[in-house]
């Protein structure tokens, strides 16, 4: 019964470094893509700390390489140093994971009062050029959120473009896809998406960070059972003297 049981956490340990190597992966490309979006929505908020928890994943997703690497090794050759190095590793690994959940809450309530703080000072530094990189920010948000202004379009009435240009018009990046021949004027909101900006671009934020919040919770779950296993392993292996190989079937005197 207990070879039976060492035999299994012994399986179960080199799938599990197979799956570290998938969410080694998985957590690059979350980390990657919070980048990409902090690209598009930088404007919108000043706080670069907010992109600590994408760094921190990104690294914890190139060590999960290394671990899984470490990790099969050791369970395959049955080293009692590998595995207690793998133990400790994991261990390092998952407290940096609830590193990366707490500062990705602290992060998401800071949000709002971020972009609150900043959304207000970009539309007044809209100048409609697409040289421009807040008016190229505002335009994509518009087009990417379907909004229009920071409430609402009537916002734009406050902003030095629209006193400007003194056409009684918004940028053609509130136009609905389906409105023919718009041309941003406020004699035809129905035209112009109705929703403000300032909402939708704190959501889509949040919702971002919780994608790295969730990733870096199911990660170190799966780790808590890895380093279950490998615990089971090592102290097997240090009191029977009739440790059964993985690979070989044989015993270990």
């Amino acid at each position: 019964m207990g070879q039976c049981g060492i035999t299994s956490s012994k399986t179960v340990l080199v799938f599990l470094n197979l799956i570290f190597w998938a969410a080694a992966g998985i957590l690059c490309y979350v980390g990657a893509y919070v980048f990409i979006t902090y690209d598009d929505y930088d404007h919108f908020f000043e706080d670069v700390y907010t992109l600590i928890p994408a760094v921190v994943i990104i690294a914890v997703g190139a060590l999960l390489f290394i671990i899984g690497l470490i990790g099969c090794c050791a369970t395959i050759r049955e080293s009692r140093c590998g595995l207690a190095t793998f133990v400790i590793i994991l261990m390092l690994v998952f407290v940096t994971e609830v590193v990366v959940v707490v500062l990705g809450y602290i992060y998401r309530a800071k949000v709002e009062e971020e972009v609150n703080h900043s959304i207000q000072k970009v539309y007044n530094e809209y100048n409609g050029t697409n040289t421009d990189a807040p008016s190229r920010a505002i335009d994509y948000v518009q087009r990417q959120l379907h909004c229009c202004g920071i409430a609402n379009y009537s916002d734009w009435k406050n902003t030095r473009w629209f006193n400007e240009s003194r056409n009684n018009s918004v940028p053609l990046s509130c136009c609905k896809p389906n409105a023919s021949n718009c041309t941003g004027s406020l004699s035809r909101p129905g035209d112009l998406y109705p929703e403000g900006c300032e909402a939708l671009v704190v959501k889509k934020l949040k919702e971002i960070m919780m994608y790295v919040i969730w990733a870096a919770l199911t990660f170190a779950a799966i780790q808590m059972l890895g380093m279950l296993c490998a615990c089971v392993v090592l102290c097997r292996r240090g009191r029977d003297p009739a440790y059964e190989l993985l690979i070989t079937g044989g015993t270990y005197a």
